[in-house]
């Protein structure tokens, strides 16, 4: 599949466990993805932070990433997630999720041990040997202790031929202005970051990988498409309009308020996995309040 057909809203769906956190709850995890298939999101990314990759054992992991790759069936295009501590692991679900059809994989590298870069590179390099489905370099500092600088990132496409796509988190636009310069526009750069969705689309974003399509999806769409029409005061229109509701999930914690929010609006997926907390009742409250203002308006 071409990178070009990663574009647009690349939508997280959440991890669902049994009550009593008795493993995944396939079921509904299947009909948060058709939830968001069924709103028009571009493409699905499954076992992200919103996904709570972090806290699976490997048997939940694989079984996650199947079951996503099974309910999307090649209808938009999946983009899994991998991060392992270790690269033998994060090499082991690369070629899972590809042998499964998986069309890319979004590796974000983290750390117990600060890595030097060359370590990091290393670890790209055998992750890119083993798999022939294009890489999603992902730069999260915030969660993974690891912050790759613009001019490393563009020497991992440069140099590793899998490597095609940077997704970067740091909620820094500059980095996306430099990736453009550096490339030439050549690197396709997504934004990860919520706050910076109008700017980042501005400075070139192929896309915004983002999980608040869970709960807003038809104003992310909206901005996505005015912002390709050229429509850029309806673009600022429609961001700030949601910009409240980004902020909110953003500081609350993805798996913590997504899922709140998905509640609120009759699908009860559960709660985050200890010693992730499930969202206060104020702050249930406040997300309800602008749940309800967005819908209104």
């Amino acid at each position: 599949m071409s990178i070009s057909k990663f574009r647009g809203i690349i939508a997280y769906p959440i991890t669902p466990f049994h009550p009593t956190d008795d493993g995944i709850d396939v079921k509904k995890l299947e009909l948060s993805i058709e939830r968001l298939i069924a709103d028009g999101v571009h493409a699905i990314a499954p076992l992200g932070s919103t996904g709570e990759s972090a806290y699976l054992s490997d048997e939940e992991w694989d079984q996650a990433a199947e079951a996503s790759i099974v309910q999307v069936a090649k209808r938009v295009p999946t983009v899994v997630g991998i991060s392992d501590l270790t690269t033998r692991n994060a090499v082991r679900r690369a070629k899972f999720a590809e042998k499964l059809g998986a069309d890319a994989v979004m590796v974000l590298p983290i750390s117990y041990w600060k890595l030097t870069e060359q370590e990091i590179f290393e670890h790209y390099v055998k992750i890119g040997k083993s798999v022939s489905i294009p890489i999603m370099v992902y730069n999260n500092p915030a969660t993974s202790g690891i912050d790759m600088s613009p001019q490393f990132i563009a020497r991992l496409v440069r140099e590793i031929d899998s490597v095609t796509m940077v997704k970067e988190s740091t909620g820094d636009i500059q980095r996306m202005h430099k990736l453009y310069q550096l490339s030439d526009g050549g690197i396709p750069f997504y934004n990860g970051s919520n706050p910076l969705a109008l700017e980042a689309f501005v400075a070139g974003a192929a896309g915004w990988c983002t999980a608040a399509p869970n709960l807003i999806a038809n104003l992310t769409l909206q901005l996505y498409q005015a912002v390709i029409e050229g429509k850029l005061d309806r673009a600022r229109e429609v961001f700030y309009q949601q910009l409240p509701i980004l902020e909110f999930i953003l500081k609350g914690g993805l798996p913590t308020t997504i899922k709140a929010g998905l509640q609120l609006a009759g699908f009860d997926v559960g709660v985050p996995r200890a010693p992730l907390a499930a969202l206060s009742g104020e702050g249930r409250n406040t997300l309800k309040r602008l749940l309800d203002q967005v819908s209104s308006s």
